[in-house]
């Protein structure tokens, strides 16, 4: 299969590895020092399920790759209208577009560029990030993906492209419900990237304090309730999460940090936009209060306009 991974960053460059590991035609794009180094020394995966390294075609601009059969779009939120404007070149009239983004609103902005028909819905629980120009750490987490046709059905092109993932070694599923699971992980995303930024300690940190475990737990009723009012049937959600991250910080995940945190203290944009800051907006929109999400983006905002501003100039 014909794949552009678009955005090689720590999700990009993980599963567009392993795809090109397992044989199939990937193109990477990336940019700067990232770029030079892909192009000139491969790229190295380093990881919990071990390390691999391999030499692999990268581009500045997706239409250096030609119309491919799947986009991988792994581009950080606030990046998406420029991202999908510069992947038209690639998109043919068979290509699907898999959404890998945190938040659930990437693939209508992408609907609405591109048309219904190449948008595919997907979810994933990994952690990874690029450790150094052509380098990826994948640092935690299963590393599945789950992904499925915005209008529920099962077709052929998303069978195919679960099995394409599954051949490469990705712990994949086709889901009829992906609207439903992607706000099941925005539930989990929201609490877990606001909590680990907010108080700077990792996801273990946090769920070892009765107060700020509360937190977590009040961010994700908000959440759950903002989703249910905007018509997603999401019962039982807050409990399966609870038991999802107690199991994950007993196991490997105590000392997981969110992607919100990362971009933080690394003093790159943050996505708060597309996680509490949606939340607080929809949560408007729709007459569900969000004094948890809200106290979020009001202490984190300084922050990721000051990133933001750095990152214009």
């Amino acid at each position: 299969m014909r794949i552009l991974v678009m955005g090689t960053g720590g999700l990009g460059g993980y599963f567009g590895g392993l795809l090109a590991r397992a044989g199939e035609d990937v193109t990477f794009v990336a940019r700067g020092a990232h770029l030079l180094a892909l192009s000139e020394h491969g790229l190295r995966v380093h990881g919990v399920h071990g390390d691999f390294a391999l030499p692999v075609r990268a581009v500045p601009r997706p239409a250096d790759a030609g119309p491919v059969d799947m986009v991988l779009f792994c581009v950080k939120t606030y990046d998406v209208e420029s991202a999908g404007e510069a992947i038209r070149p690639a998109v043919g009239p068979e290509t699907a577009v898999l959404c890998l983004q945190n938040g659930v609103e990437t693939e209508d902005r992408l609907i609405s560029m591109l048309g219904r028909a190449p948008v595919l819905g997907g979810v994933t629980y990994v952690a990874a990030a690029i450790e150094a120009p052509g380098v990826i750490r994948h640092i935690g987490l299963s590393g599945e993906i789950i992904c499925g046709e915005m209008d529920g059905s099962i077709t052929p092109r998303v069978q195919a492209i679960n099995a394409v993932l599954s051949g490469a070694g990705i712990k994949s599923r086709v889901t009829g419900e992906i609207v439903r699971t992607m706000w099941e992980k925005f539930v989990f995303i929201c609490a877990a990237g606001g909590m680990t930024a907010l108080t700077r300690v990792t996801l273990g940190e946090v769920w070892d304090h009765e107060e700020s475990r509360e937190m977590f737990r009040g961010l994700m009723e908000e959440t759950a309730a903002v989703g249910r009012a905007r018509g997603t049937r999401l019962e039982g959600v807050v409990e399966r999460q609870m038991a999802f991250v107690g199991d994950l910080v007993r196991g490997t995940g105590y000392h997981t940090r969110a992607s919100l945190y990362n971009d933080l203290a690394s003093g790159k944009r943050m996505e708060l936009d597309a996680l509490c800051g949606a939340v607080v907006r929809m949560g408007r929109e729709s007459g569900v209060p969000t004094p948890l999400s809200f106290a979020v983006v009001a202490a984190l905002r300084p922050h990721e306009r000051r990133a933001a501003a750095g990152a214009s100039r």
